[in-house]
């Protein structure tokens, strides 16, 4: 680290220079860089995608988004058995094709009652190969309503719902990305002028923007070798805001506490470095580490996501360790004024808070491990799944829509149907096969050019229940089983399908997968801190720290205690299905950062002193506020997530806020401390044969200075 300083500070004007085209680069190209995000959720070799597949060769369609329901509901007296008005319902519904690829099943023109409500009034159509629009453009749901309402006579009403539609939360729209940074970003200089009190605070900021818009260059470049997922631009503008912004306090603030023991700007950048600077490139990679989860998922879109996360960490590293260095040599002590807080002494209430630990560290182990379990216990009935329709909006057209629908004695799952792909035979049979399967409101094959492709032909399957449901999922395995020993069918594809076959390609390899991500992180905490024991703990405080986050997604959004008060949610009844994989990949490495900042500092203490007890006090006397204020940094940035229209970003956002909090609080400033104290002179113990493998030098369990034995 000190050679790596020494070389940005002698070259100053050319690192500038190239992080300055680098980021305006970045800028002048994010619009691009959103346009080429993807929305597809391929699973390759699972039966349901594969299915798919088949229909998008067939058809030239995108069959894996949900599809759309537009209702149009008749003027008081009319019904669809008044003369003339079946013929105008096709008529209407027919125009539906605003798109190439669309497909629209249409129930009157079948007749087929199972598309009409009971009053007759309210008829619905089922519209597939949508692909959403999630960066910019005219909404398809927007599209088809204007397109089936300028057909309709006089009088009709004309709205649509679907799965989509309704997770936008009732509304037309939402915060865009960039309001919601600068959200996350106002919230974060108000923590930093409280940090510093100086103009100082506006250091991190700088940093962290350059590391966003370089990080979107750099998706840009991987757009043009593989589909990326829309959801990476969430992350990279308010994780990027949180990790970058991370790493710059811990390196501005241990700079400042040089300068405050004397050193000139230059060397305290250098001495900084060489030990925050140290334990900012090991942070960076336990985050790289926990997204390998998503990397070496068999799952295109979330491997995506993985991949475009891990530039998070690498690109605000980089950031730190070569930008902020020249950034305080040269402009740092102008900046570092009036100086209402100096560094020269430890946190006053955080020493006290760490002695107070020492004296009653079984107190406080106590007390941690039981908010700890009774904030995780409730992730034992997590359910993975699409949220029930009830969940995603209480207003909007969407909602009024699924309302008409159900008053009308229409069930919800219509809007969640299953499509059955055939080739040759007779389609007919095989949906009066699947009619007479439990839990189904109807099957149709229409004849129309649609749902058939030379040989190919689409059965439309409507269920009485929505797949996230154990009673959609029955109905799913029920259809499978009626169709398959017919020769003549592909095979079944629908939301239903999709989440019994994510389950089984995510979370079937899970338990493998978490111990190859544990294990690397541990081998790397070792050699960090050189202790196979600060290590393991940090490894199993870190699970903890994920199961608390599980337990609080499922209490607050799943059982529905609290997210009704704060975003008009009712219970979902489920976790949507990727969010959970999603929050141990990101959240497996962004608490470990607070790990890191107060070990490192811990085990450096304690090879000055040799004194379990005095490491732990100047451990988190130095570093307690930091961490604090890095905590509530990162949960303005899921704050401002939060503020997204889509539930699933909602839902994410907390799940990653509720981890870093508890993770902050409970386990860094109480758990940490009381068995770093309990543990004593075992928590500095590296055996030889452990360092020779991590090329550290080993630890002997009985230290040369006297005062270690004490300690314990």
């Amino acid at each position: 680290m000190r050679a790596l300083t020494r070389f940005v500070l002698r070259h100053k004007a050319l690192v500038v220079g190239f992080w300055i085209v680098i980021a305006f680069a970045g800028a002048a190209t994010a619009g691009a860089t959103t346009s080429r995000l993807s929305t597809t959720f391929d699973l390759p070799g699972q039966p349901s995608t594969e299915t798919s597949h088949l229909i998008d060769s067939a058809f030239h369609s995108f069959s894996e988004a949900p599809p759309i329901v537009p209702v149009i509901t008749l003027p008081a007296g009319t019904t669809v058995n008044t003369p003339g008005v079946s013929a105008q319902l096709t008529a209407a519904f027919a125009t539906a094709h605003v798109l190439p690829g669309l497909q629209v099943v249409d129930g009157v023109a079948a007749h087929d009652p199972a598309f009409v409500t009971r009053d007759g009034r309210s008829v619905y159509a089922v519209v597939f190969g949508v692909q959403p629009s999630f960066s910019g453009g005219t909404d398809p749901a927007i599209a088809i309503t204007r397109a089936v309402a300028a057909a309709a006579p006089p009088g009709w009403t004309v709205r649509t719902t679907g799965l989509v539609q309704l997770s936008a939360g009732g509304g037309s729209g939402g915060e865009s990305v960039l309001v919601e940074a600068m959200i996350g970003a106002v919230g974060a200089l108000l923590i930093l002028m409280f940090v510093f009190a100086s103009f100082l605070a506006v250091l991190p900021l700088l940093t962290a923007g350059i590391s966003i818009m370089t990080t979107f260059l750099l998706v840009l470049g991987l757009t043009t070798v593989t589909s990326v997922s829309f959801i990476v631009q969430f992350l990279i503008a308010l994780i990027g805001l949180g990790v970058a912004i991370d790493y710059s306090l811990l390196l501005v603030t241990r700079w400042r506490e040089e300068r405050a023991h004397g050193r000139d700007s230059p060397h305290a950048v250098e001495d900084a470095m060489a030990s925050a600077g140290r334990a900012v490139l090991f942070s960076g990679a336990t985050v790289a580490i926990g997204l390998l989860a998503l990397v070496v998922l068999p799952v295109p879109f979330l491997r995506s996501i993985g991949i475009g996360g891990v530039l998070i960490p690498l690109v605000s590293v980089a950031v730190a360790t070569t930008l902020l260095p020249v950034l305080l040599a040269t402009i740092g002590p102008r900046l570092d004024w009036p100086r209402l807080r100096h560094e020269n002494q430890a946190s006053r209430p955080w020493t006290a808070w760490a002695s107070l630990v020492l004296r009653r560290r079984w107190v406080a182990a106590g007390v941690g491990a039981l908010l700890l379990a009774l904030l995780a216990i409730p992730a034992l009935s997590l359910h993975a799944g699409q949220p029930t329709t009830t969940s995603l909006a209480r207003s909007g057209d969407a909602y009024d829509a699924l309302q008409t629908l159900e008053l009308g004695g229409v069930p919800s799952g219509v809007i969640t149907p299953m499509t059955v792909l055939t080739t040759g035979g007779d389609p007919a049979s095989v949906a009066a096969t699947i009619k007479d399967v439990p839990r189904i409101l109807t099957a149709i094959a229409p004849s129309g050019p649609d749902s058939r492709s030379n040989s190919d032909s689409m059965i439309t399957v409507l269920p009485r229940d929505e797949s996230s449901t154990s009673a959609g999922k029955d109905a799913l395995t029920a259809v499978r089983s009626a169709v398959a020993n017919n020769p003549n069918v592909f095979g079944v594809t629908g939301d239903a399908a999709f989440e019994v076959d994510f389950n089984h390609a995510v979370y079937g390899s899970f338990p493998f997968m978490l111990s190859i991500i544990a294990f690397l992180t541990l081998a790397l905490l070792a050699r960090a801190f050189r202790s196979l024991l600060l290590a393991a703990k940090a490894v199993v405080l870190n699970l903890i720290s994920l199961a608390c986050a599980f337990g609080v997604l499922t209490l607050v959004f799943q059982d529905g205690h609290g997210s009704g008060t704060i975003w008009g949610i009712p219970p979902t009844g489920a976790i949507t299905i990727w969010v959970p994989v999603m929050v141990f990949a990101f959240l497996f490495g962004l608490s470990m950062d607070y790990e890191v900042f107060i070990l490192s500092r811990m085990r450096e203490s304690y090879d000055h002193t040799g004194s379990t007890e005095s490491a732990v006090v100047t451990g988190l006397g130095r570093t307690g506020r930091l961490v604090t204020s890095a905590a509530l940094i990162m949960m303005f940035s899921f704050v401002a997530m939060s503020t997204a229209p889509d539930t699933d970003i909602k839902i994410l956002a907390t799940g990653l806020g509720a981890g870093i909090i508890v993770d902050a609080t409970v386990i860094r400033a109480l758990m940490v401390p009381a068995l770093v104290s309990l543990f004593g002179r075992f928590n500095w113990w590296l055996p030889v044969w452990a360092g020779k493998i991590l090329r550290v030098a080993p630890s002997p369990l009985m230290a040369a200075r006297p005062n270690v034995a004490s300690s314990a």
